[in-house]
């Protein structure tokens, strides 16, 4: 008796990656890719429209990362995320495992080898490339607070404080505040430099 086939939304903003990949993925007899997008809030709609059973998903495409994508998708909808990257940054991993994602890999992995990932994934069961994992564990733990995380996160989507400060309903004087405690425990010398090393670090 056949089972159902495993279907597969893909989102990837890189558009020759995401046809070959789709191209791949499809000549195995027991998946179906039923949605191609190019950005995180397509791959929200399709999650929707289709259920898939798994979403695989770019972790840097816009409006927001992979991990973002993610949690809004498993808020929502019952499947499975597998997350491909460039640049596995350490800090991401653990975002990426927090969120609910069940299987970490780099874009260098071969198709064959995503194909046995996204059935380990649809099976309920999680995969982190070994290499990906070993670079998480000798990791720098994150000196920043929460806070401190929201509002440097907030600061890349905006040019001023005030304007970080309306998103987050606090004051301009309280994300001054925590944009210097961010800058002082990571030893740069401006927000924009204590954005990117979160960035890199993977923490936002």
């Amino acid at each position: 008796m056949n089972s159902s086939p495993i279907s597969i939304v893909l989102a990837d903003d890189e558009h020759l990656i995401r046809g070959a990949l789709a191209a791949l993925l499809d000549l195995e007899d027991d998946f179906a890719v039923v949605a191609e997008v190019d950005n995180g809030t397509d791959a929200l709609a399709a999650a929707h429209q289709h259920g898939p059973t798994v979403c695989v998903l770019d972790l840097e495409m816009p409006p927001t990362d992979g991990v973002d994508t993610a949690w809004n998708i498993l808020r929502e909808i019952d499947t499975h995320i597998v997350m491909v990257t460039r640049h596995a940054r350490p800090g991401v991993l653990r975002r990426a495992l927090a969120a609910g994602v069940k299987g970490f890999v780099p874009k260098s992995t071969p198709s064959e080898k995503l194909a046995e990932v996204i059935r380990t994934v649809a099976g309920g069961a999680r995969y982190v490339d070994p290499e990906i994992a070993a670079s998480a564990l000798t990791g720098t733990d994150c000196p920043l607070s929460e806070r401190e995380l929201d509002v440097l996160r907030a600061t890349t989507e905006h040019d001023t404080l005030a304007q970080t400060a309306q998103e987050l309903h606090l004051a301009a004087g309280t994300v001054r505040n925590y944009v210097s405690s961010a800058i002082a425990k990571l030893g740069v010398s401006s927000r924009q430099q204590a954005a990117q090393k979160a960035w890199e670090e993977g923490w936002i």
